[in-house]
């Protein structure tokens, strides 16, 4: 990276989501073992404790709020890794080797892992119920409303890659340009909702074309998790490891009131 944008101090911004609105630790420890193609029953932990790490850290850049279950869960995976790193004890007369430190993680990931898969076999059948039972309209509507399509088939931890690698195609020294000198995740908000007007979705990095400024496409990430958090927005994948699109969500549009508590406004300094 060029040593002028390693200089550039980003100064702060005063807005965060909480990221336990979409995905919780074990999400994230899925998301990892599903990317590097793992065995849930030989997690190689050291590696998945550094990933881990690196995605705390890459989400507390991008100023998420990181809640205190995603803190405990890094100290078990270190705790566990540590445990896994003590020699074996050789002269104890014991053949049989002590429990796998991993063994509560695993059961605990397979437990989650289930809870989550029924939930979605459960919401499958609903949609299918929904098409077979007629309804009024306007219950019909009410159920669209109430469906929560925000992350279908894409996790926050596949939107956060998918961010990085739009940092990652930005010049280093687009880097240090002006930012606005207001920039707030409303008008952000406002902004994305333009885009997809009219449309039936958009590419997930077509919402950042024309943000060369690191600041600008980290509030437009913050802007769509607020409008995915409304249920205004939605993003999914049409095919598996295909691109991730996003669309609006019928015809809603924020509630003011909901707007009042993003209406934040970060100021170059």
């Amino acid at each position: 990276m060029d040593s002028q944008a390693e200089d550039f101090e980003q100064p702060e911004l005063p807005y965060q989501v909480r990221i336990e609105n979409f995905e919780g630790p074990l999400d994230l420890l899925l998301h990892l073992i599903k990317k590097n193609e793992i065995n849930i029953y030989d997690i190689p932990v050291a590696m998945i404790a550094r990933q881990y790490l690196e995605y705390l850290e890459a989400m507390e850049e991008l100023n998420l709020n990181v809640a205190g279950d995603f803190l405990v869960m890094a100290a078990t995976l270190l705790q566990i890794k540590s445990k896994m790193l003590l020699p074996v004890d050789e002269t104890s007369d014991d053949d049989e080797e002590g429990p796998d430190p991993r063994e509560e993680l695993v059961r605990r990931l397979l437990e989650y892992k289930g809870f989550k898969e029924a939930a979605r076999q459960l919401d499958d059948q609903e949609k299918v119920w929904r098409e077979i039972f007629w309804r009024e309209q306007a219950l019909l509507v009410e159920a669209a409303v109430e469906e929560d399509l925000s992350l279908e088939n894409v996790s926050l931890f596949d939107l956060v890659d998918a961010l990085k690698g739009v940092l990652e195609r930005n010049p280093g020294s687009k880097l240090i340009e002006i930012a606005p000198d207001n920039l707030t995740v409303r008008e952000r908000m406002n902004l994305i909702l333009e885009i997809l007007e009219g449309k039936d979705s958009v590419s997930f990095a077509a919402l950042f074309e024309g943000s060369s400024h690191r600041l600008v496409v980290v509030v437009t990430f913050l802007a769509l998790l607020e409008l995915m958090r409304l249920r205004v927005a939605r993003v999914f994948q049409a095919e598996t490891f295909g691109s991730i699109l996003v669309s609006r969500m019928f015809s809603l549009v924020p509630d003011p009131a909901e707007l009042d508590d993003v209406d934040m406004e970060w100021r170059g300094t």
